[in-house]
């Protein structure tokens, strides 16, 4: 099968089967190149039911999760989106597809040439990529209408709230290294809602409101 085929099934068997029902998620799945974002010993299995490894330790996280996150962030084309742990870029190209700016910060340096490479060519110009402390945010860009985070937290950090605007939500996994939950989290009138979605397992968000280096969760 072609990998545009595969790509056609990975939507219909992982995504809507699974209860994705978005058209514009949707569409962004069925055009957005996923073998262009992962390694090429591993274009073979690009469109399968599980995430890949990128490198550094990173991984580009699985079809469905991807596209669940995307979802709850209910976007509709007008929002400034920041995503926390660029990773391979292929996140930041769906919601490219979908919102009228990314906002992507990534820990590796070393990601970021690639990801500028693979969007530019494919034609994501509303993506804009900094290497910083994730957990930290992009405060000189805030506020953001949607935040997704792509790695671990123990908890949700505070800047990340103190940069979502009012009105907006955000969409990370929260818990322990060994499993989190992924949360939907809301901003209305100041104060900060958190709804759990679904369990999850994401590599770890390194940095002041993430993870250490040597894997301890920060004091509360």
């Amino acid at each position: 099968m072609s990998l545009e085929g595969q790509r056609t099934q990975m939507v219909k068997e992982q995504l809507q089967a699974r209860g994705i029902v978005n058209p514009r998620v949707l569409a962004a799945f069925r055009r957005v190149p996923r073998h262009v974002f992962v390694p090429p010993q591993l274009v073979s299995e690009a469109y399968t039911d599980h995430p890949l490894p990128i490198g550094g330790g990173q991984t580009i996280s699985q079809p469905y999760m991807v596209a669940l996150m995307t979802e709850r962030l209910r976007l509709q084309g007008h929002e400034r989106v920041l995503e926390i742990g660029t990773g391979s870029g292929y996140q930041a190209a769906i919601l490219a597809e979908l919102a009228l700016e990314v906002y992507s910060v990534e820990r590796l340096p070393e990601l970021l040439a690639d990801v500028s490479d693979r969007l530019s060519g494919l034609g994501y110009l509303n993506v804009h990529l900094a290497a910083a402390n994730g957990s930290l945010g992009w405060p000189e860009r805030a506020p953001y209408d949607a935040i997704l985070v792509t790695a671990a937290v123990p908890r949700v950090p505070q800047p990340l709230i103190e940069q979502l605007a009012e009105g907006g939500r955000m969409v990370l996994p929260v818990g322990p290294a060994q499993g989190q939950v992924l949360m939907e989290v809301h901003k209305r009138g100041g104060t900060v809602t958190e709804q759990p979605l679904i369990g999850c397992v994401f590599v770890p968000l390194i940095g002041e409101y993430g993870w250490p280096a040597g894997g301890e969760a920060p004091a509360p």
